[in-house]
């Protein structure tokens, strides 16, 4: 099978034993977006807020985020086939800052994957691909610690977190922001914390 996605350049690959190659490419908002358009607009994906856009609605968000230097979207494939969508964002930049006290090295990250498909859940598969997802976030771009802000409602995601050594924070409300470009209502959110010590401990 030929690899659709063999041409673009990765911002992260890693060779996994007996899982597969990851690799992390800038998101194509006009080339991946009926992908993305299908796994957000699931309802499993109600927590990440773009249930009943459209395709293009959904490109243009992701076109947008494109021109921002603090925000930035990644496609993850797996042996050429797309498996999950993958966020940073400086913490400093957003309003994640309102609620806790940021620090240098701290990166903000969101993550939607992919449907398990016709085979159903894989035992390790997500773990496995969390580690070449960490290994770009926090080695590559050199940070020191994870943010995340999962919706406070979303207990798979929170324990999924937790079971990869994150450390429970607060539990927060995330204001509105309304803005010519962008509109995010209000969110109550459980932060969490991952340290690189911890994620890469020896």
């Amino acid at each position: 099978m030929t690899d659709p996605y063999a041409s673009r350049t990765p911002v992260h690959e890693q060779h996994l034993d007996g899982f597969g190659t990851v690799r992390i490419l800038p998101l194509d908002p006009a080339a991946d977006g009926a992908v993305v358009h299908g796994w957000v607009s699931e309802e499993r994906a109600a927590f990440w807020g773009m249930n009943g856009l459209t395709r293009d609605q959904v490109a243009d968000v992701y076109a947008h985020m494109a021109t921002l230097g603090t925000h930035h979207a990644f496609l993850v494939v797996k042996d050429g086939e797309p498996v999950a969508l993958l966020q940073t964002y400086d913490p400093a930049a957003d309003r994640v800052s309102e609620c806790y006290d940021t620090e240098p090295g701290d990166v903000g990250v969101h993550v939607l994957l992919a449907p398990s498909g016709t085979g159903g859940p894989r035992p390790g598969w997500t773990a496995a691909l969390s580690g070449a997802l960490m290994a770009y976030v926090l080695l590559g771009l050199d940070r020191t610690r994870i943010v995340v802000d999962p919706d406070v409602d979303n207990e798979k995601a929170i324990a999924r977190f937790l079971k990869q050594g994150f450390t429970a924070g607060p539990a927060v409300v995330l204001p509105e922001v309304d803005l010519p470009d962008v509109y995010l209502p209000e969110k109550k959110a459980q932060l969490a914390f991952l340290r690189r010590e911890v994620a890469f401990a020896g």
